[in-house]
């Protein structure tokens, strides 16, 4: 018999730590190879981890809700296959990556206690960086240390950027010298920078994913039920407050005619579906003729790097997918490239991953433009926040038969019954004016009121 090392994976170049943020076994239960046995949640995606070997569960090692390294031992199943320790549940990096090249590797000693994290490790008195002090010592260029320190949370590389301070620069207290935001707003405190006019930073009172709040924190009242927020739900608050505080959001909106669409799917759907296996909704329409309108408008597929703008020469289109526990956006690469039934597989795949836990981090990320379809909910119209470092963000509202008047063939107005939906684009003000906006808008609506037949 033979105990085999399951592992906290790194999912993703950039992710440090995981939450282990629940067993789907325990210890005793039987575990078959391949077979799930916990859940963790990132900074980037909710996953299901599989066993590497067969066995029995021996071992628990890290509990429910903590977070830890990558690479920690979080397990120890028993097996009578004499499988060699430090098997590795991740997925293999791609060649070339900074993940092939070089693993973090900090597991924590069995039975050990849990190491500290952001979200738990308490600020010894005196202990933030001083701007004497703050210089974190020199580290092999490329080498872990140095890309952890500079991969903190966005929020941390947000204030970094805009107080002009190198996040390399200083000495973290976190994970392997890894920056965090208590660090960066002590050595603002001890007079490291000076913040721009009209900036002003404040510690957190309890807000979450770093957002601030303001006034006295609410206390339960009796009767109440306080559950704290899963890991998920933390992040996207995070990155929802960043982008308010880095985009200066506009939205506006147009009406779009769907009837045509509407009856091009009616007419070739049972078709479609019997030949693909693939149920064909409105959304690979919307894609085709937003892409469209990205390559007429350039800026609205680009990204702000301070005084810069980036135009993204590829089109990979992020769908937002509603979880029973938060929000996700699968990004469809190089849509530019698929045809309606490429599209329509894409998405219809990533979704379903997406609700089985199933997505790589990669998966999640290098979009360029993102829509989200509150519609499906029956929502009218919504003013979406633009997903960072995008400059816009495009929102379907419901797709419904509404009463409209139109020219008859005689040329005198009628009301005729029309497939209709509202768009709402919100876009960074910073580098896209409301005209471009606009006509990048209306141009998504002409795509979709006479979309070509042969597109099928």
């Amino acid at each position: 018999m033979a105990r085999v090392d399951v592992i906290m994976p790194q999912m993703g170049e950039s992710i440090a730590e995981g939450t282990l943020s629940r067993w789907l076994k325990k210890v005793g239960d039987e575990v078959k190879r391949d077979e799930p046995i916990f859940e963790i949640s990132t900074d980037k995606v909710d996953a299901e981890i599989p066993a590497p070997s067969a066995g029995v569960l021996a071992e628990i090692l890290v509990t429910e809700g903590q977070t830890v390294p990558v690479q920690t031992v979080v397990a120890r199943p028993e097996t009578e296959k004499g499988a060699a320790t430090g098997a590795t549940t991740a997925p293999a990096p791609a060649a070339g990556t900074e993940d092939g090249n070089s693993r973090a590797k900090a597991p924590a000693a069995a039975g050990g206690p849990p190491p500290k994290t952001e979200s738990t490790a308490p600020a010894a008195a005196g202990s933030h960086p001083s701007a004497a002090t703050t210089t974190a010592k020199a580290a092999a260029p490329n080498s872990l240390e140095e890309r952890l320190r500079a991969r903190s949370s966005p929020l941390v590389r947000k204030m970094a950027a805009e107080h002009g301070i190198e996040i390399a620069a200083l000495q973290g207290s976190g994970i392997a010298g890894r920056v965090t935001k208590r660090d960066l707003l002590g050595y603002l405190e001890t007079g490291g920078a000076r913040p721009g006019a009209g900036q002003r930073f404040a510690p957190s009172m309890h807000a979450p994913g770093g957002g601030e709040q303001h006034g006295p924190v609410p206390e339960p009242w009796a009767g109440d039920v306080v559950e704290p927020m899963s890991v998920m739900r933390q992040r996207i608050g995070e990155h929802m407050v960043a982008s308010r505080r880095t985009s200066a959001h506009v939205t506006s909106f147009m009406e779009i005619d769907f009837t045509r669409v509407a009856r091009l799917r009616a007419k070739h759907r049972a078709r479609f579906e019997a030949e693909n296996g693939q149920k064909l909704t409105y959304m690979p329409f919307i894609i085709k003729s937003v892409v469209e309108g990205l390559k007429a408008y350039p800026i609205m597929n680009s990204s702000v790097a301070r005084n810069s703008v980036i135009y993204r020469k590829r089109y990979n289109i992020g769908v937002a997918v509603a979880l029973d526990w938060g929000l996700i956006v699968p990004v469809i690469k190089q849509a530019d490239e698929l045809s309606l039934v490429g599209l329509t597989k894409a998405l219809n795949d990533l979704a379903a991953r997406a609700r089985s836990k199933k997505l790589d981090p990669r998966e999640v990320q290098e979009g360029t433009f993102t829509i989200t379809n509150p519609g499906v909910f029956g929502s009218l119209m919504g003013t979406p926040i633009i997903s960072q470092p995008q400059v816009a963000i495009l929102g379907i509202g419901t797709i419904e038969k509404r009463p409209k008047v139109v020219a008859g063939a005689d040329g005198e107005d009628t009301i005729a019954i029309r497939t209709c939906s509202f768009f709402s684009i919100s876009f960074d003000h910073r580098i896209i004016d409301g005209a471009v906006a606009d006509q990048f808008l209306a141009h998504v609506k002409r795509g979709i009121e006479s979309f070509p037949e042969q597109g099928f």
